[in-house]
């Protein structure tokens, strides 16, 4: 589904998300595509929008809404023919296969401004390639257990600090009736998230981007421990029956209802738990705990992002609408829980009052000294992200096919990177 709005934003000196004083003035045309189809992203960044329109009331400027799936059939298309000024997109990985075409700008000269080279540090290796930046995010959230507080309390259990107190936990959970996780694989990225922390948790960082940039063979006995940790979990029973029947919106009531424990996400989780019923007294969050105690902790965080197209009309304006989108006051401001409900990129902004983020917050800023992941589709390639999570779910419904899936996803690894 596809929703387009045009507007003239001449007339918005009311706005509330201003970033500061117009720095030159603008004129044309400033097209912007935005992926964030959902309610309230969408009405997130429309508002961001309008704000900046205000700052430049020369600027004629024109939103396309696209339906987050069919954006990532469509942006091929649209970066090479009718280029809109302004793109979302993903860091890292996700980037390259437009900045090997040459359909992203390189925007280095925005990160050697020091407002966003200090500010934005922390985030400045997930837009390099080639020692280049290739654009700026504007959201990043936390990965991490989400688990029934009020069950763990009657069961008398305490947040895992390793591996054996996660399983520990998982089978009284288990012989209490309940499962410790719910998970839905319909959409198979979900298996992602569960080897991106067992592989991180037994390897290290270093390891999963090695085998993330096709220099690990995934018949490695390095990864073969990896899916065997996986596996004690998977033959206690802790996860959910049929989940590859379910998405993981559709996986939600198990943790809701108390048939599931926890559910390993993004911080994206908590508004529907919370719609869902489930208030801070019965929701907590705990970061993955260690596997290998001689690995340092690094977690997925993955980093949404805005780009200029190489084919652009409007560079200037399309840079100046970076420079917005990364300021502090509009970073702190979409970003809150009434808007994104995630963490702001910028260093000086602040971080709403509301209760994961902060955890999450705390967790990236002070206990990720292992480097942040952008998650399992996103750091590696597209067709072997593909081909790759269909191989984990297939894992977590038939365990005793991971030699065929492994030796399988060899022969896949050596045509893409080829």
């Amino acid at each position: 589904m596809r929703f387009t709005t045009k507007s003239m934003l001449m007339a918005l000196a009311g706005s509330t998300m201003l970033a500061g004083a117009a720095s030159a003035e603008l004129t044309g045309e400033l097209k912007i595509f935005l992926d964030t189809s959902n309610p309230a992203p969408r009405a997130t960044m429309e508002q961001m929008i309008a704000d900046f329109g205000a700052e430049h009331p020369g600027l004629e400027i024109s939103t396309t809404v696209i339906d987050r799936e069919a954006y990532k059939t469509q942006i091929r298309n649209f970066l090479t023919a009718d280029s809109p000024d302004v793109a979302t997109w993903y860091a890292a990985n996700r980037m390259t296969p437009y900045v090997s075409a040459g359909l992203f700008e390189d925007v280095s000269d925005l990160w050697a401004e020091p407002e966003i080279a200090e500010n934005l540090a922390s985030t400045k290796g997930a837009m390099t390639i080639d020692g280049k930046q290739w654009g700026v995010p504007y959201t990043y959230y936390q990965w991490g257990i989400y688990y029934r507080k009020d069950i763990y309390e009657n069961l008398g259990l305490n947040e895992p600090a390793n591996f054996d107190e996660m399983k520990s936990n998982c089978q009284a959970i288990i012989d209490s009736g309940a499962k410790c996780y719910t998970i839905g694989t319909k959409f198979l990225w979900t298996a992602g998230g569960w080897f991106d922390y067992l592989n991180m948790r037994t390897h290290g960082f270093d390891f999963h981007m090695e085998l993330a940039q096709g220099n690990v063979k995934w018949t490695d006995d390095r990864v073969k421990e990896t899916f065997a940790n996986w596996r004690e979990l998977i033959d206690m029973g802790a996860f959910v029956d049929n989940h590859q029947n379910y998405s993981w919106q559709e996986s939600l009531p198990f943790i809701v209802n108390g048939e599931a424990a926890a559910i390993l996400k993004g911080n994206f989780a908590v508004a529907p738990l919370r719609e869902a019923g489930l208030d801070d007294s019965k929701l907590d969050f705990y970061q993955f705990p260690a596997i290998n105690p001689d690995v340092e902790l690094a977690e997925d965080a993955p980093t949404d992002t805005f780009h200029i197209p190489a084919n652009a009309s409007n560079k200037e304006a399309a840079r100046e609408f970076l420079r917005f989108v990364v300021s502090a006051n509009v970073q702190t401001t979409i970003n809150n829980g009434a808007n994104l409900g995630q963490l702001p990129v910028n260093a000086q902004s602040a971080v709403d009052d509301d209760k994961f983020l902060n955890e999450g917050f705390e967790m990236l800023s002070t206990n990720s000294p292992g480097g942040v992941a952008q998650f399992f589709d996103r750091d590696f390639p597209a067709e072997m992200a593909a081909e790759a999570m269909q191989g984990l779910q297939e894992f977590m419904v038939f365990p005793d096919n991971l030699d065929d899936i492994l030796a399988r996803l060899d022969k896949v690894q050596e045509r893409v990177y080829k």
